[in-house]
């Protein structure tokens, strides 16, 4: 492969120093919170790389989750990261009614506001206003946090309940807010969790591909449709090693949550299908609430010495499984785009997934097999195609995926995009 390694692109500090941040670097800091559901996650490393890039680029970061994971993290700097983390729901009651009720008193008209927000917020009966009111307590606690700190911005991620408690805690504060919309949970309900109206009081949003922006752009007003960003989620060097080598390998991986949205029921039938004709493995890594159904079919299929259930693992263990295996399957009926998409065609890995959301904006068959989503024979064709490819097919794929996500997926340029944006409403640490 003769694309340009790593070592050979600018380095942060001279990206910074041409992007106007290296004197805050070096002097004081700008000051942010990040708020997310449940962080840290092993499925929300594109989170953690943006902290972490943000820091790198003159930011101080406060990260805030509403709950905690409360499973176990695989990942050493997931673990490192909890360490840093606020939990807003972390069992001190008391301290989450005394916030309330201190910030009711001592701001009633901008807690009535904040009221008023919160019903309008709620499209779906009684308990839809319950279950907004109790974000309004989340948001009076986080302002009390972010206060104490002369933190005065906060970016959420996921235009769900995170965007949420941001938009009421910017009614009880003086506090601005900005989120990311990933997909698909927004665009499945952009009614029900009042899209339009988180978007409209955002100093900004972003959306991680043009077809997320373009998902906006169907429910804001025309006038708000300036306010839409584009950030495409981004990899480390850790996942743009040079001269990737193409495995003598007969494994396919998928790495993913084991959730409905991700289609794996499909590919346990498409691997039934191909172990009919073909020898090969496959090797399917996360956790998630479908891991019982699918042990159970792989069973009943007679794939078990086929197909394995692996479990979480931690970001070097990832790499290790797609660095093995001969090319990365993910078989997705609703997604924005998939960081793990980035991850294989960074390490020169060429993929089989489907044509949905985001997806063709980085695959086609340049570097991939792009199937239709939901079609069993699509996929197993596909799959066949991967393992009968050439290996010097795999390696021109694979050096244009990995072209393609050092052009548009790297961290550290992509966290320069939102650095901009988020310049102008930070707040200089005390």
């Amino acid at each position: 492969m003769n694309i340009q390694s790593p070592a050979a692109r600018p380095n942060v500090r001279a990206f910074a120093a041409s992007n106007g941040v290296e004197h805050q670097t070096a002097a004081k800091p700008l000051k942010i919170a990040v708020l997310t559901n449940a962080y840290p996650a092993p499925s929300h490393s594109f989170v953690r790389r943006e902290i972490l890039a943000l820091e790198r680029q003159g930011f101080e970061v406060a990260r805030f989750s509403i709950r905690a994971w409360g499973k176990s993290l695989p990942d050493p700097d997931d673990r490192r990261e909890l360490a840093q983390t606020k939990v807003l729901l972390d069992g001190r009651w008391v301290s989450l009614l005394g916030d309330t009720v201190g910030l009711a008193l001592g701001r009633p008209y901008r807690f009535a506001r904040a009221c008023r927000t919160a019903f309008s917020l709620s499209t779906r009966g009684w308990r839809d206003v319950a279950r907004h009111l109790a974000y309004l307590a989340e948001a009076c606690m986080l302002v009390r946090r972010l206060e104490a700190a002369g933190i005065s911005h906060i970016h959420a991620h996921f235009g769900t309940n995170p965007a949420a408690v941001a938009m009421l805690a910017s009614k009880v504060g003086r506090i601005s807010y900005s989120f990311t919309v990933h997909g698909p949970d927004e665009f499945d309900a952009p009614v029900g969790l009042s899209l339009a109206k988180k978007a409209s009081g955002a100093a900004f949003v972003v959306a991680i591909s043009s077809f997320g922006r373009g998902q906006l752009m169907r429910w804001l007003a025309p006038a708000d449709w300036p306010r839409i960003h584009v950030v495409r989620c981004g990899v480390d060097d850790g996942f743009l090693v040079a001269e990737p080598q193409v495995p003598d390998s007969r494994t396919l991986v998928c790495v993913a949550r084991l959730s409905a949205q991700k289609g794996l029921p499909l590919l346990i039938e498409a691997a039934a299908q191909l172990a009919q004709t073909m020898d090969f493995k496959l090797r399917i890594v996360g956790g998630g609430e479908l891991e019982d159904v699918l042990d159970a079919r792989i069973k009943e299929l007679g794939l078990a010495g086929r197909v394995t259930l692996v479990g979480a693992l931690s970001a070097s263990g990832v790499r290790a499984e797609l660095l093995a295996a001969r090319a990365l399957v993910m078989p997705s009926l609703a997604e924005g785009l998939p960081v793990v998409l980035m991850e294989a065609l960074g390490l020169g890995r060429p993929v089989v997934t489907t044509s949905i959301a985001g997806i063709p904006e980085l695959v086609d068959a340049s570097c991939g097999w792009v199937v239709a989503s939901g079609d069993v024979e699509q996929l197993a064709a596909a799959m066949r195609a991967a393992l009968e490819a050439s290996p010097a097919t795999l390696a021109r794929m694979g050096d244009e995926g990995r072209r393609r996500v050092m052009r548009d997926h790297d961290v550290e340029t992509n966290v320069g995009a939102l650095a901009a944006l988020l310049r102008p409403v930070a707040k200089l640490a005390a």
